[in-house]
């Protein structure tokens, strides 16, 4: 058990939080997950436009499709769920949505971060893409020292350059070339 108040504990679902921020909690939660809802959406509709091939019967669009309609299925049961908390939460005080924010910046950062990520593969082909995000995200996880930046330089390349490698030589799958490739 810990040792703080119950009205200081705060975690994702709100169970264990004071009256004054469920509703703060609450509206947050809806707000990030309709974001992620119109995210999921636009990926679902971009998926459809991929292009065929006659070794898959179903389209290459099928399986992100059917895996971002699961999500946004998630999205919309979350939304139900966190709507019932809002609507029976009193009124909170001032600033505290930006104190939610504040609180998720490194969540929040990363996932701007993999919406740049998905916005830059098509412009900049997936090694470069891959690289950069991994990078970046490393930096944003607090990568400072040294040695540990030497490693993370070590995993973004093995992951971009050597995941392009295995999808296009050992899978025979060509992902995104970019205009340096």
């Amino acid at each position: 058990m810990s040792s703080q108040a119950p009205s200081q504990q705060t975690r994702s679902s709100d169970r264990v939080v004071d009256t004054d921020t469920r509703r703060a909690n609450a509206l947050a939660h809806l707000l990030l997950n309709g974001a992620l809802l119109a995210l999921f959406g636009a990926l679902f509709l971009r998926a459809g436009a991929l292009p065929s091939s006659m070794w898959e019967p179903l389209g290459a669009g099928s399986f992100p499709r059917l895996v971002l309609a699961c999500l946004m299925l998630i999205n919309l049961g979350i939304m139900a769920q966190e709507w019932r908390h809002y609507r029976g939460a009193p009124s909170a005080a001032a600033g505290l949505v930006k104190r939610w924010l504040w609180r998720h910046r490194l969540a929040l950062g990363v996932l701007a971060l993999f919406a740049l990520y998905i916005l830059g593969v098509p412009l900049l082909g997936f090694r470069l893409a891959s690289l950069t995000f991994l990078v970046l995200v490393q930096l944003a996880l607090g990568v400072r020292r040294p040695r540990s930046l030497a490693i993370a330089a070590a995993i973004a390349v093995t992951f971009s350059f050597g995941l392009d490698w295995l999808f296009r030589d050992v899978f025979i799958i060509s992902l995104p070339r970019g205009p340096f490739s």
